[in-house]
C-alpha cells in the first residue's frame, strides 16, 4: 500500500475514496473497506493524524497506532492511503474546499461513507453535498453492534473475547520494549516492558494469555501489586523465546483474560501462581471469530 500526506503525491485517476479515523480497523470499517474494493475503482482512503477528537482536545483511547492502522488498511485490500495532519486549518475548510482539494484533486469518483458521515467547518458538509458536488455516494452495509466505542468499553471490562469478535482480531497491545525492574528474571520468568503511546486503550488490570512474535504469552498489565508498585506496567512473558527485545517494536495479541492482578502472601506463593498462568496461556485459544 502507498502512503502519502499530501493530495499532490496522489496520482488523479478514478479512485473509490473512504473517509475516516478507521481506529482499531474493526469489522465496522471492514465493511466499509470492502465496499469500496467492491466499486472496481483504485480503493483508496483518506484517514486523519491526530485523531480528530483528539485534536479537539477531547480524551480519546486509541485502539490501534497509526502505524497499525496503516498496515491493516494495506491488509484489507487498500492501495493507497492519504493521511491528513487534522490541524486548526483542515478544521476551518468549507466542505466544497475540502472535496476539491482533497477528493477531486486525487481522481475520487466515488466516496464510500455512513449515512451520518460529515465533514468541513462545524461538521457541515454531508452526502448530500458531495452528491450536489458531482461525486458518486455510496453507503456500505452497516455491522451491528460494532464501534470503536463499544469496543473501548469491552476492554475496561477485560472482556477481550468480546473486543475480538468486534474488532475481527485479537486486541493487541503495540509498543517499545524498555528496560524495567528486571524483577522477571530473578523469578524465573523474564518478562519484556512494554512501553505504549499515551493514547493507546489497555484493558482492565489483570493477567492475559495472548501470543507475541509466533510465542505464547502471559501477560500482566497493572501495577505489580505484590511489590506496592503504583505506575502501570505491560509485561509480556514470552512462553520458550530467547533472545533480547530491547528498543523493539512489540506487538502482542490478546486471547483471553486469566485473572485479576494480586498480592501473594510469599514470593513462593507468587512464582507458583505465574507458573500456572503460564501453563494457561500455553493451554490458552485464539478467539474463534464469525464474520
Amino acid at each position: 500500500m502507498k502512503v502519502v500526506h499530501d493530495p499532490a503525491e496522489v496520482e488523479a485517476t478514478a479512485r473509490a475514496v473512504a473517509i475516516g479515523s478507521f481506529d482499531g480497523v474493526h469489522r465496522g470499517h471492514g465493511s466499509v473497506l470492502e465496499t469500496t474494493r467492491e466499486t472496481g475503482l483504485v480503493p483508496t482512503v483518506i484517514t486523519f493524524d491526530p485523531h480528530p477528537r483528539i485534536a479537539l482536545g477531547n480524551r480519546v483511547e486509541l485502539l490501534t497506532t497509526l502505524e497499525r492502522r496503516l498496515e491493516l488498511l494495506g491488509e484489507a485490500g487498500i492501495e493507497t492511503t492519504l493521511v491528513v495532519a487534522f490541524t486548526p486549518e483542515l478544521q476551518r475548510l468549507e466542505p466544497g474546499v475540502f472535496a476539491e482539494r482533497y477528493l477531486r484533486a486525487i481522481g475520487a469518483d466515488v466516496v464510500v461513507a455512513g449515512e451520518d458521515f460529515r465533514f468541513g467547518v462545524r461538521r457541515s458538509g454531508d452526502l448530500a453535498l458531495l452528491e450536489r458536488l458531482g461525486l458518486r455516494v455510496v453507503v456500505p452495509p452497516r455491522v451491528a453492534g460494532v464501534s470503536s466505542t463499544a469496543i473501548r468499553t469491552a476492554l475496561a471490562e477485560g472482556d477481550v473475547v468480546a473486543a475480538a469478535e468486534m474488532l475481527g482480531r485479537p486486541f493487541e497491545l503495540d509498543g517499545t520494549v524498555v528496560a524495567g525492574d528486571q524483577r522477571g528474571g530473578t523469578l524465573g520468568y523474564p518478562t519484556a516492558n512494554l512501553r505504549l503511546e499515551a493514547d493507546l486503550a489497555v484493558p482492565r488490570y489483570g493477567i492475559y494469555a495472548g501470543l507475541a512474535r509466533e510465542h505464547r504469552a502471559a501477560v500482566s498489565i497493572g501495577t505489580n501489586p505484590h511489590y506496592g508498585g503504583t505506575e502501570r506496567r505491560i509485561e509480556p512473558y514470552l512462553l520458550d523465546f530467547d533472545g533480547d527485545l530491547y528498543g523493539e517494536r512489540l506487538v502482542v495479541e490478546l486471547w483471553d483474560r486469566l485473572r485479576d492482578e494480586e498480592a501473594f502472601e510469599s514470593e513462593e506463593a507468587l512464582v507458583a501462581q505465574i507458573a500456572r498462568d503460564v501453563e494457561a496461556a500455553r493451554r490458552a485459544r485464539r478467539p474463534a471469530l464469525g464474520r
